[in-house]
């Protein structure tokens, strides 16, 4: 009889940490203990709190064991596992409220959970995503049974519009509308798609979903396959995310063994199978066309529009494309009601959506919340602040397509009108947090650059319209700009907004123009007085030693590669401008914190 599970995270944080062999290690001791037949070890899909992996949790109690190595195995089989005493050493704690002592807290009482809303992350963290009697469980398959014995593809189509879900890829088109364009389309064959080519940096969410619950997306695409009279659905991901291919595969052959995908399921005489293609990693291929191009086997390039996939797609048939957390969503749509999904979030934008925080954050990790909730929410309550007490600056919400959202934003409601209506975008759902210390005029080149890199060229404004923005920029981080250069790459930002192909081109220009909006002094900060408020720009930076904190130990001088910093023992320092190459060494080095950069 088994009186204990044992999960431990199985996603690809917690797998880079080292959970596999923690897995392994503890199986070995509970074999040794003869504890094998009583405590089940359970690998299961991302928790969500990354920073603290790898994550074990102990049930029936509850106990949340972070940051566990391969060496704390032994005493938490010992300790807590035959003795039933608690490890507290591993056992995560945070700042209770008002008290500033750290207490104990379960996972679910945890600030990070406490005010989230899970739906599509339901099930990660919660089962074996390489079990599909787990997923059946806990409900799985059972809104795919209902649909194809009970409902018309027209009926679940309502449903879908009534419940108010609208893309998680980024552009937030309603999922209903777009199954019911496909469905009016009358074709020999039709198709459905799982966009799983998440490209933007920073960004893990499909991931996740993927690598911990990989059948509610094949239970959401053939439930999307019926509403629309298609038989065959493909899942297009990124070669780069094997934990979650492997799953895939792995959830394919169970759902065909047990007779929900193939022919007849639930002797409905409805007849689908899903298939797996690989991308190379192509940022571009995030967009819908260029990726069914992809799938075609051809070279990843974007198509004009329209024809729109949903009448003219994959191998010129009718297709329908969402995204990974979309699909998500649908069974539990199905199971518990529209009604129910459409009670949660704002009145445009219903529902959840899940985030993945990142960059200067304490809580770096995956949250879902109900739209609606606010950044500062977000970024405080739930991700803890900001590492050292530094200042928010601002935060980066859609990836290369979005924009950079300022301290003066942070109690704007998140939903996709709100977040359009103040320059930035939903996007798939990244979220990186920036402090004090981050330069604005870089942040925009870091992503501008990633989408120069990642343009695949077929159109001008974008081939060639990004890399002259990114020259500006480099010109700008150089010192070498003008103001007349801050007007010049505004204005090319919207020429390229407005003439590029695809939504790649278009939104391009987002983070350098939502920088521009917001943070136009360090534009010309930069300009005019060629100098870098945040200390990034190295071009532009100066290091100064303070004659009144010198104590003369020169350790300085000693450290400097290139011999910059001259002066005496136990008197002040000084540095060659000239010969400076701004490296840092001499700031590392100083005990007195006699040197700055300015």
């Amino acid at each position: 009889m088994i009186r204990s599970h044992v999960l431990i995270c199985g996603g690809t944080g917690c797998t880079s940490s080292g959970s596999p062999a923690i897995r392994a290690h503890l199986e070995k001791e509970l074999e040794a203990k003869g504890l094998s037949d009583e405590i089940k070890v359970v690998q299961t899909g991302c928790f969500g709190l990354c920073a603290l992996g790898p994550i074990m949790i102990v049930y029936p109690e509850g106990t949340f064991y972070s940051r566990v190595t391969e060496a704390d195995v032994t005493e938490i089989v010992e300790e807590h596992l035959l003795k039933g005493r608690v490890v507290d050493r591993l056992v995560y704690n945070e700042p209770a409220a008002g008290s500033g002592k750290h207490e104990v807290a379960s996972l679910s009482d945890t600030g990070f959970y406490k005010t989230q809303k899970r739906v599509a992350l339901r099930n990660c963290g919660v089962i074996n995503p390489e079990d599909i009697e787990e997923y059946i469980g806990v409900d799985g398959y059972q809104a795919l049974g209902t649909v194809l014995t009970s409902m018309r593809p027209e009926e679940v189509i309502d449903l879908m519009k009534r419940s108010g879900l609208r893309g998680r890829g980024g552009a937030g088109f309603p999922t209903g509308l777009k199954w019911e364009f496909a469905a009016k389309n009358v074709s020999d064959e039709k198709y459905v798609i799982c966009n799983a080519d998440e490209g933007d940096p920073g960004a893990f969410m499909d991931r996740s979903v993927l690598e911990g619950d990989p059948h509610a997306v094949l239970e959401a695409i053939a439930i999307a396959g019926y509403a629309i009279g298609a038989h065959h659905g493909y899942i297009y991901v990124r070669a780069e995310y094997p934990i979650a291919v492997k799953r895939l595969q792995i959830a394919i052959r169970q759902a065909r063994e047990y007779g929900l995908l193939g022919k007849n399921i639930f002797d409905s005489g409805f007849d689908f199978d899903i298939d797996i293609r690989l991308g190379a990693g192509a940022f571009v291929c995030g967009e819908e066309t260029a990726l069914i191009t992809s799938i075609e086997g051809n070279r990843g390039e974007p198509k004009n529009k329209p024809p729109f996939p949903a009448n003219k797609g994959l191998f010129g048939k009718p297709t329908i494309i969402n995204n990974v957390e979309t699909l998500a969503n649908i069974p539990q749509i199905i199971v518990k009601g529209p009604e129910w999904f459409a009670s949660m979030g704002t009145e445009s934008s219903k529902g959840t959506k899940v985030f993945a925080l990142g960059g200067k954050i304490v809580n770096t990790g995956l949250v879902e919340i109900p739209m609606g909730t606010t950044l500062r929410e977000i970024i405080y309550d739930i991700g803890g602040g900001i590492p050292g007490g530094k200042a928010f600056k601002a935060a980066q919400t859609g990836g290369p397509s979005g924009g950079c959202i300022p301290a003066k934003h942070l109690d704007t409601p998140i939903d996709y009108e709100n977040l359009k209506a103040i320059g930035s975008m939903m996007g798939s759902g990244g979220l990186i947090v920036m402090d004090e210390d981050n330069c604005m005029v870089d942040i925009a080149r870091f992503f501008l650059e990633f989408t120069v890199d990642e343009s695949c060229g077929k159109c001008v404004p974008c081939r060639i319209g990004t890399r002259r923005l990114l020259e500006l920029l480099d010109k700008i981080i150089a010192g070498n700009g003008t103001l007349e250069d801050i007007d010049k790459m505004e204005e090319l930002c919207y020429y390229i907004q407005k003439n590029a192909l695809c939504a790649l081109g278009q939104t391009a220009p987002n983070p350098v123009l939502s920088t521009l909006k917001y943070f136009r002094d360090e534009y010309e900060a930069h300009v005019v007085e060629k100098r870098c408020p945040a200390g990034v720009c190295k071009k532009l930076l100066r290091y100064e030693i303070d004659p009144d904190k010198c104590k003369g130990c020169t350790a300085c001088a000693r450290k400097c590669p290139v011999g910059a910093i001259e002066g005496k023992v136990r008197e002040a320092h000084v540095i060659d401008k000239a010969k400076c190459i701004k490296c840092g060494a001499c700031m590392e080095t100083c005990k007195f914190g006699a040197i700055s950069k300015k």
